[in-house]
């Protein structure tokens, strides 16, 4: 087993209940869709933990963001810090920008920070959001009917810093050949 992977068991994200399943297996889901994709091990590592201090859509912390030190010794500080970000991201504040302004301003839920990613965290912040939205709605009918159209949107504002795997993808997955 993967060291990267026990480390996740050991922090009991096998616990954690997920919209088909455990957290643990939705994780390893999202790091595997990203090797499909041939993502940087960067951003894979971060898929695997991309849920680590929580999210906006998922409330419940494997750890406190107060132990950002011990996560960056397991996946390294550059994954850390995408999922940090990943974790602190107001998504409804983000992503009513993103197709509507070239340098869209990011929103710490955590913080209440205010500033624009850096172009390649940019990149891998939509990259992983759209292996952890399709790692979900595949072969999930009720969830596609549920937020497939607004996803699909997304994805289509997202169409330029989504890699063309990403692209291809998310369009079969949520039906648009504009993504």
């Amino acid at each position: 087993m993967n060291d990267k992977f026990q480390r996740l068991s050991e922090l009991g994200a096998g616990d954690f209940g997920h919209l088909d399943g455990s957290l643990i297996d939705h994780l390893q889901a999202t790091k595997n869709l990203l090797d499909e994709w041939s993502a940087p091990a960067v951003l894979k590592d971060a898929g695997l933990y991309h849920a680590a201090y929580g999210t906006a859509g998922f409330d419940d912390k494997l750890v406190s963001i107060l132990q950002r030190d011990e996560i960056s010794l397991i996946i390294g500080p550059e994954a850390e810090e995408i999922v940090y970000q990943y974790c602190a991201c107001d998504r409804e504040y983000l992503f009513s920008q993103i197709g509507t302004t070239d340098f869209p301003e990011f929103k710490n839920r955590f913080t209440g920070e205010h500033y624009p990613l850096p172009a390649t965290l940019m990149r891998q912040f939509c990259e992983l959001t759209a292996a952890n939205e399709t790692e979900i709605a595949i072969d999930n009918l009720d969830f596609i009917a549920a937020h497939g159209e607004d996803l699909k949107d997304l994805f289509i504002n997202m169409s330029p810093y989504l890699s063309e795997d990403a692209r291809a993808k998310t369009a079969s997955v949520f039906g648009d050949e504009k993504i």
